[in-house]
């Protein structure tokens, strides 16, 4: 199972000019799922939904509480049908509701029934706290919804742009290195069980962030859930993707995370299937 996680940037930059080069590198990794952070949409126009259109893909996009398309939001692309998807609009640095969201969707797939979870968490180089925050309320919201890790047909896949490096407090808690946000739920981060190198996803090498002063960082994650029955869910490759240029243009100021999963049920349910 291929999955893809890509921050595209919103209409930043030269954004006309970076759709087709969005398409072409989305054409040429042909992920089975796709995780996207700030989308765009307009009163007519929705970014998601046009990428859906364009490949194939069932769409599950972030919306705000009165129902209208979240102009600043998540997607979750799926070659295989939604039969569910909410919106959790996350808190801000002062703790009241902000613009960042988190999009969740069941999926019916050839594995199972999926549960897949995409976000964007605050950006400010100081925001830890409100990035733990924001993950507290995730976590207390998914929860219920996907109940117990170990009882589930295939792990929760988690991912998105998190802003947050591998070290940080709030990606500790997610990986069990820290007190998890909710008991008995972590997540295997899948760069660093089998990613080569330092799988930087943002850096000012990129022709869109040439005069900027933060480092080279791992933002963009893909995770599973844990527990899980081995080998169901666990990473197999993990490889950064949106490097080049299409007809002279990067496709965004992030790269992309691609990663391959097992999709093979634990022997024993083979055996008796």
């Amino acid at each position: 199972m291929r999955v893809l996680t890509w921050n595209l940037w919103w209409r930043f930059g030269p954004w006309e000019e970076r759709q087709p080069a969005i398409a072409a590198e989305l054409a040429s990794v042909d992920a089975d799922l796709v995780f996207l952070q700030e989308v765009w949409a307009s009163d007519d126009v929705d970014q998601a939904h046009e990428l859906g259109d364009q490949f194939g893909y069932h769409v599950a996009r972030s919306v705000r509480a009165d129902g209208r398309r979240h102009e600043f939001g998540n997607a979750i692309l799926s070659r295989w049908p939604i039969a569910h998807h909410e919106t959790l609009i996350l808190p801000g640095p002062d703790g009241t509701p902000g613009h960042r969201s988190a999009v969740v969707a069941q999926v019916d797939s050839p594995a199972g029934e999926l549960w897949l979870l995409c976000t964007h968490l605050d950006w400010r180089y100081d925001g830890s706290l409100t990035r733990q925050a924001q993950l507290e309320h995730i976590m207390a919201w998914v929860r219920p919804m996907i109940g117990e890790p170990a009882d589930m047909n295939y792990p929760l896949i988690l991912a998105g742009d998190f802003n947050a490096v591998a070290e940080s407090d709030e990606i500790r808690r997610l990986t069990g290195l820290a007190p998890p946000y909710e008991p008995g739920l972590v997540f295997t981060d899948a760069w660093a069980a089998v990613g080569d190198g330092p799988g930087y996803t943002w850096t000012r090498d990129n022709q869109h962030s040439p005069d900027a002063q933060w480092p080279r960082r791992r933002l963009d994650y893909v995770m599973t859930s844990w527990p899980r029955p081995k080998p169901t869910g666990n990473p197999v490759s993990a490889r950064v993707a949106g490097l080049e240029a299409h007809d002279g243009v990067v496709p965004s100021d992030h790269s992309a995370v691609v990663v391959e999963l097992d999709e093979r049920r634990p022997p024993e349910e083979a055996t008796n299937a």
